[in-house]
């Protein structure tokens, strides 16, 4: 699978609870990324919770778009990385 990094900007901000509505939020994700073969790795949130940087596994970028229209998740920009681990030459 190849790994992305996906952008996405919330205007109003990305509010998730931490409680069960969020974890059944965060799993409803997870089950609809399934549906195109996309795994969510993790994600990073700016302080302001108006742009994350998420890390998913899929087959191409069109998945993941379909993946994220299949959630209801914006989509700003979409970049195919690859891991450079520090400790990699050690």
């Amino acid at each position: 699978m190849t790994r992305y990094l996906v952008e996405r900007t919330f205007p109003d901000g990305l509010a998730i609870p931490a409680d069960d509505r969020g974890a059944k939020a965060c799993l409803d994700v997870v089950d609809g990324n399934a549906q195109h073969a996309v795994t969510w790795v993790h994600s990073y949130v700016s302080p302001d919770h108006r742009t994350t940087y998420c890390v998913y596994d899929g087959p191409s970028p069109e998945a993941i778009r379909q993946a994220a229209a299949t959630n209801g998740l914006p989509v700003g920009k979409i970049t195919e990385v690859r891991v450079l681990d520090p400790y990699f030459y050690h």
